[in-house]
């Protein structure tokens, strides 16, 4: 949604000046409420042993499985409790500074409206069960609710260098589609991924897409689909490791070698690559395979 369109949409209500509305509880009709019931169910049929403990822990201690789509109010009362996070309801995307403030203060913008029964399998605007189901959890892991705060201070600071795309990338592979090695094996925490039933079984066992070691300038130099599964996953060794490349990085240096466009295509695969084979820990330089590279 165009934020200039914002108070026409008949979904706000009342919004201010930092996008935030009341979520409307009150307002879901029952058959929204089981739209959540069906994906919350479809989801925990295929999760188990697919999706890292910190997620599915944070499941339960917040009780998203309880039925029906989830009271801010009441998760936010064990959020703060846990992290000292909270869930602020959006009506449609918001514009960067507003996103990367909200998340520097610890506060995650989730939209208020569920998608339709014929959407189950993709909604093009995030709803409130990508947001909640997908994002909320993982902000009861204390070193990733440590790493989206760094991750919004850091954004606030790249609005003065223009590279909003190499940090939009770091979100897009690591927020929404990264994943991680597990003592028991590669597992998924990324939002888009836990989100979608059948990227769910994608990103780990199918043959196609690259699996590649997490390296920061890396992902901030490779484009990424927003209209498909993805072809390149990087996967992190931990979320401590992923924290401290956050917080320990220079950003300044790094954004001025960075180009304006992104250098790698979303199927890029390099020399210098780590490349994880399906369904291992194990990992291989990609040799001989085919560079992807775009003309910058």
């Amino acid at each position: 949604m165009d934020p200039a369109n914002i108070y026409a949409d008949p979904r706000t209500r009342n919004v201010r000046e930092d996008f935030t509305i009341d979520q409307g509880w009150s307002e879901y009709t029952a058959e929204e409420h089981g739209t959540w019931d069906i994906l919350y169910e479809r989801q925990m049929q295929c999760l188990p042993g697919r999706a890292c403990d910190a997620f599915l822990q944070g499941l339960q201690a917040l009780d998203l499985g309880k039925g029906g789509i989830p009271d801010f109010e009441q998760v936010n009362e064990e959020l703060m409790k846990l992290t000292g996070w909270q869930v602020v309801a959006v009506p449609c995307l918001v514009p960067d500074d507003v996103f990367f403030e909200h998340l520097a203060n610890r506060r995650f913008p989730a939209g208020n409206f569920i998608r339709k029964r014929e959407q189950l399998d993709y909604i093009q605007e995030p709803d409130v069960f990508h947001d909640v189901f997908g994002h909320v959890p993982m902000l009861t892991d204390p070193v990733f609710a440590d790493y989206m705060e760094a991750y919004g201070k850091g954004g606030l600071r790249a609005l003065g260098y223009d590279r909003l795309k190499a940090l939009a990338a770091l979100y897009w592979y690591t927020v929404e589609f990264g994943l991680i090695n597990t003592p028991h094996g590669m597992r998924i925490y990324g939002a888009g991924i836990v989100s979608s039933n059948k990227e769910s079984i994608f990103a780990l066992e199918a043959r196609s897409p690259n699996r590649i070691h997490f390296d920061l300038e890396r992902v901030m130099r490779t484009d990424y689909r927003i209209d498909d599964f993805q072809q390149t996953y990087f996967v992190n060794a931990s979320f401590d490791e992923l924290f401290r490349c956050t917080v320990d990085t220079d950003f300044g240096p790094l954004y001025e070698r960075l180009n304006p466009c992104f250098d790698f295509t979303p199927t890029a695969a390099l020399e210098s690559d780590r490349i994880y084979t399906r369904g291992t820990q194990e990992y291989a330089r990609a040799g001989g395979r085919k560079h992807n590279v775009k003309p910058v």
